[in-house]
């Protein structure tokens, strides 16, 4: 009985710290992948003189977009060889412009939803 109670004892005491260092640690993977995207788009524009619409996407980075305006200078291999996803499984969003820059790039954070607080507040380039 005093052992399960001393388990007990370190799980709550142990839990919320690795919780805690989850949450910070997912942060700031999706805080590295837009760095990544934020050179990858950087090289695109050095290369083709402007950076691909919103509508071409991120998806510019790998794959040439077909749609106008079409890039001039286009590398074979694309910029990235994939996609990353944000750490909670979304899809990160691309504006060009951007309201805060030439582009805005981010995660809706944990809910997946612009806006929110804490951990559900949206991750930028910002």
């Amino acid at each position: 009985m005093v052992v399960i109670v001393i388990l007990g004892l370190l799980v709550s005491i142990v839990a919320p710290n690795v919780l805690q260092n989850q949450d910070r640690a997912m942060v700031e993977k999706a805080r590295a992948d837009i760095a990544m995207l934020e050179q990858a788009l950087d090289m695109y524009k050095l290369d083709n003189h402007s950076y691909p619409t919103t509508d071409q996407g991120l998806d510019a980075l790998v794959n040439k977009p077909t749609s106008s305006p079409e890039p001039r200078n286009y590398r074979s291999d694309g910029y990235i060889k994939r996609l990353p996803q944000d750490p909670w499984g979304n899809q990160y969003q691309y504006l060009q412009p951007g309201e805060h820059g030439p582009f805005d790039l981010y995660s809706t954070g944990a809910d997946g939803d612009e806006g929110g607080e804490g951990l559900a507040s949206d991750i930028g380039n910002w």
